[in-house]
């Protein structure tokens, strides 16, 4: 069972708040902030009533005044039946009031309009400290204002409510497409990339780059190792099927010294097609194990397996250690001596130049020299070299193993054509520990 089914299978099993946790980013961003729209607006009107109860709002005021000039004006004209009338019908046609006089006993005086009932505001006509009367009155037309604010509020949260989720999906929208970008390749589809345009956030345009930086570099390498096991496999089957050849003679004819011989050379060439197998996988998975080394004591070790002799060995410069992989430089520098050997004359001069913090290792060979600008090219992988009769022989893996060694012990390549003929070909690494270490050593081929 894979991951994403797993996850899947504890998902159903959740309950409605475990699923609601676990639900798209989108529903969880959206919900998150709606709960904040709902709670800021009760947050508000809670506000507004508190502050009305503890200071009298602007409009009470003027109710009070307003109320207050009416029974002054009542109280004046309270004592002349017609002028308090026609006080009273003027009043409510211009306030657009519904107005009903009492006298001090409660008794129905005057109405003018309809009856308040539970609306109705009670203004007192007193004079020189005595009550004259009571005025009830209510607003012939509803004040608007508080369904004005309701609607006004409505309207806000719900222009905040879109709002909401119109960010919400801006969020996570690119997310979502990168969780099903990374969903197709940890199922296998290595060509599935991240599309986020140059309007995303700065940070998941990072991350999409990142996914995608880290597809292709899973695709390139499934497919260099494919195509190197697709090559040592083809490359074997050489000096395997000469080895059943030279068996079947030496059972037929009986072996001779020229058959070890013969046989060795052929288990040499299978043993360093393996080497040059191992030595790219480890370089693939950074697996480098740094230790002090002796230079002297690496390149004598180089020489002696290359069976040339030891004048061919230069020495130059002070000092004798380097911390690196014994392996793999004991790999670069055979594969710098088999180059030589197979496609370019044989080998003249091994040369190691001692500098401060950085060793450089150098062969000097016979051959024709080098094709102008194609030097760069002779390290790419699989670029065969031809021999001196045109034809090509091995995987074309060598020089590009060279060239990414140097680089995990942060180090660079190099070729060149020698001044009288002959060609030069060198790395170079550094002596400080960290050059050495496994990252360093974890490079793209």
């Amino acid at each position: 069972m894979t991951p994403f089914e797993r996850h899947h299978r504890r998902h159903r099993k959740m309950g409605p708040i475990g699923r609601f946790v676990r639900a798209r980013l989108r529903r969880r961003i959206f919900a998150w902030f709606a709960g904040g729209i709902v709670v800021t607006a009760l947050l508000t009107s809670f506000v507004f009533m508190v502050l009305g109860k503890v200071q009298e709002p602007v409009w009470q005021r003027s109710m009070d005044r307003g109320t207050a000039w009416i029974g002054a004006q009542f109280a004046r004209d309270w004592k002349d039946p017609a002028a308090r009338e026609a006080f009273a019908r003027r009043t409510a046609e211009q306030m657009e009031l519904n107005l009903e006089l009492r006298d001090a006993s409660g008794n129905g005086m005057l109405s003018v309009g309809d009856d308040c009932g539970r609306r109705a505001f009670e203004v007192p006509v007193t004079e020189a400290g005595q009550l004259l009367g009571t005025v009830r009155g209510c607003f012939q037309h509803a004040p608007t204002f508080a369904w004005r604010w309701a609607v006004g509020l409505f309207f806000a949260i719900g222009m905040l409510w879109l709002a909401s989720g119109k960010v919400a999906r801006r969020l996570a929208r690119p997310l979502d497409e990168l969780t099903t970008v990374v969903k197709r390749i940890g199922g296998g589809d290595l060509k599935a990339r991240a599309e986020l345009s140059c309007r995303e956030p700065d940070e998941l345009g990072v991350v999409a780059d990142a996914i995608n930086d880290m597809a292709a570099r899973i695709e390139k390498q499934l497919a260099d190792q494919r195509e190197l096991l697709a090559a040592v496999s083809h490359e074997l089957r050489t000096p395997l099927a000469r080895v059943r050849i030279i068996s079947e003679i030496a059972r037929d004819t009986g072996a001779t010294p020229r058959t070890y011989d013969d046989l060795d050379r052929e288990v040499e060439e299978m043993d360093a097609l393996v080497g040059q197998l191992l030595a790219s996988s480890r370089l693939d998975f950074g697996v480098i194990t740094a230790r002090e080394l002796s230079v002297r004591d690496v390149v004598n070790r180089a020489v002696e397996r290359a069976g040339l002799p030891v004048r061919a060995l230069e020495v130059e410069g002070e000092g004798d250690r380097l911390t690196g992989d014994a392996t793999l430089l004991q790999r670069a520098l055979a594969n710098l001596l088999d180059n030589a050997k197979k496609h370019a004359g044989g080998v003249e001069q091994l040369r190691v130049v001692l500098r401060g913090d950085r060793v450089s290792f150098e062969v000097l060979d016979r051959g024709p020299g080098l094709p102008e600008g194609g030097e760069a090219a002779l390290f790419e992988k699989f670029q065969r070299q031809t021999d001196d009769q045109g034809t090509s022989e091995g995987l074309g893996l060598g020089l590009s193993l060279v060239r990414r060694i140097a680089k995990a012990h942060g180090g660079t390549v190099w070729a060149r054509t020698r001044d009288g003929g002959g060609a030069v070909f060198g790395f170079d690494v550094a002596v400080a520990p960290a050059a050495a270490s496994p990252v360093a050593a974890s490079v793209p081929a």
